[in-house]
């Protein structure tokens, strides 16, 4: 089988491996969609946490090719869809209920093969078989989406709260439209005219087009109630200085979800004056956990969000460097690897 392989910044090559043998407790899919992810283009053109060689992709669709020994919830020729992680339930994160923090969490990198193992405890708890009517891309989808669902949990949105997204990428847009759905008026911000489009089209009552003269943290006190800022700013680029931004975009008593990941070594000044005086809460917020996976997979189902709008290109497993470049310049949400 066809198998792709992260060798560095800017280098990923396609091999040729065995298929994956079920253990106990696991199943083999034969993926039929793999999605391209941030995670992806962060760690293509800039490195990432593990050390190369390793594999890569995280957001993918098939149907059930084999199962070990012990499997009784699928079978052979399901349409399943796999999340890439599942806690422990035993470590002490897990245990004060943080399971994004559990101390086993590797995850099940690999999507981007015509074949995928999946691992015993992600079977168990996070794989979840398709309605008839669902298509392998908006499947694929359930990941990104359980982490934007996690993330808009964990800020105190309130009907007619104002909430500014920072970056429309697919988590950003996410979020536009989650915080949508839980009565906000939602401001979004993005150097991208077509992205913007987007979340007005998901929900965003006010955009802002970023660029040279632009000064954003005012662009966006400038569309609230007295200029006085934001109640909740949420970061979607992984860029420090937009880290900086959302802070001095919320009012006093305002909420600031620090949720795209930068660059490691990566750090900001906040106003000291400002975070204790003001009362200003910020909050760092890092994958998603089980019940936000399944919460994403019940939103997929009612077609909350809608692949069509957020896949727009598809390619072949050979030409998945060109799949993730693509979604590097911004030129589309995300694109699909399809596979015959």
């Amino acid at each position: 089988m066809k198998q792709v392989v992260y060798h560095g910044i800017e280098d990923v090559r396609v091999q040729e491996v065995d298929i994956p043998t079920a253990g106990p407790g696991e199943i083999v899919v034969q993926n039929k969609v793999t999605l391209t992810c941030g995670t992806d283009v962060k760690m293509f053109m800039r490195g990432y946490r593990y050390d190369p060689p390793h594999l890569i992709g995280h957001e993918a669709s098939g149907v059930v090719y084999a199962i070990g020994e012990g499997v009784t919830k699928f079978a052979v020729g399901d349409r399943v869809v796999a999340h890439n992680t599942a806690p422990c339930h035993k470590c002490y994160y897990c245990k004060k209920h943080q399971e994004s923090m559990c101390e086993d969490l590797p995850s099940n990198l690999g999507a981007y093969a015509e074949y995928q193992l999946i691992p015993a405890n992600i079977v168990a708890e996070n794989t979840f078989i398709l309605p008839d009517e669902m298509d392998y891309e908006q499947a694929a989808l359930m990941e990104p989406l359980s982490c934007a669902v996690y993330g808009t949990s964990e800020v105190p949105i309130e009907l007619g709260d104002t909430i500014v997204v920072n970056g429309c990428g697919p988590i950003g847009l996410m979020f536009v439209k989650l915080s949508t759905l839980r009565g906000a008026r939602v401001i979004a911000t993005d150097v991208n005219e077509k992205r913007l489009e987007l979340a007005r089209k998901l929900g965003a009552v006010e955009t802002v087009l970023l660029g040279e003269g632009v000064d954003q943290v005012q662009a966006v006190r400038d569309l609230t109630e007295d200029k006085r800022g934001v109640d909740i700013a949420i970061e979607a680029t992984g860029l420090a200085i937009v880290w900086n931004m959302a802070f001095d975009m919320v009012r006093p008593g305002g909420t600031v979800l620090f949720f795209g990941g930068t660059k490691s070594g990566s750090t900001i000044t906040l106003d000291c004056t400002k975070f204790h005086y003001e009362q200003i809460t910020a909050k760092g917020i890092f994958h998603t956990t089980p019940i936000h996976v399944k919460a994403a997979f019940e939103l997929l189902k009612l077609n909350v969000i809608r692949h069509e709008d957020f896949v727009q290109n598809s390619y072949d497993i050979d030409h998945v460097e060109d799949a993730i470049r693509e979604h590097s310049r911004g030129e589309v949400i995300k694109n699909s690897i399809r596979y015959a």
